[in-house]
């Protein structure tokens, strides 16, 4: 359970300390700056759900948090692009810990761009970019990663972002409890590598990452 006062700086050194991540004085700033920021936002353009603040920081803000050390073990960084971003959950907690990724935000919805946006430029983060777009109209060079939250089946999310996947690439779907059925419902040249358990902070929840790739023909 959380409490009101769960949302400063001292419950972001306890979300952080059990998953190993270490955030630097300004990265800090940014995480609880951007939590700032969707708590404002989400009164006036209903960005989440979650409408207490110190619920955001566990259901959104620790949940992201938990993938990025699965991230970094996978390479110090490359072009990442978050697929139904919605209020840039993960791509800003991404752009903030691991700013050797360049991030860029999709979603269908112009507001919830408007609000990326809006992140990038107040905190100052370069690395972070919004586009407002069907994924599946999407022109752009493509991405080492792909990944989601909340987004779709995997069967969908692999379908509709492959070509944007760059040859080598990995999609990574952030899933609640193990989804053994949307593996079977998989087309046989998308391969799931790995399932990785997460511990969220705080969060009494089933979470897994679930690592994919195109195989080798």
């Amino acid at each position: 359970m959380t409490t009101p006062d769960d949302s400063g700086p001292d419950n972001l050194q306890a979300l952080c300390n059990p998953l190993g991540l270490a955030p630097t004085p300004a990265q800090a700033r940014n995480l609880n700056g951007f939590m700032t920021l969707l708590a404002r936002w989400n009164g006036v353009y209903n960005l989440t759900a979650v409408r207490d603040p110190s619920a955001m920081q566990v259901q959104h803000l620790a949940d992201c948090l938990a993938v990025i050390p699965a991230l970094a073990r996978h390479g110090p960084g490359g072009r990442l692009l978050d697929v139904g971003s919605g209020g840039g959950l993960p791509g800003v907690v991404i752009a903030i810990m691991l700013p050797g990724y360049d991030v860029t935000c999709v979603d269908a919805v112009g507001k919830k761009a408007a609000f990326v946006r809006q992140v990038a430029g107040d905190l100052g983060l370069k690395n972070l970019h919004a586009v407002h777009a069907r994924v599946e109209t999407l022109r752009t060079p493509p991405f080492g990663i792909v990944t989601s939250r909340a987004f779709a089946s995997l069967v969908d999310f692999t379908a509709l972002t492959e070509p944007l996947l760059a040859d080598g690439g990995v999609w990574l779907a952030m899933k609640g409890q193990r989804p053994d059925a949307e593996f079977a419902a998989l087309p046989g040249e998308v391969e799931v590598f790995h399932v990785e358990p997460l511990q969220v902070p705080q969060l009494d929840a089933q979470r897994c990452l679930v690592w994919m790739k195109l195989r080798k023909t």
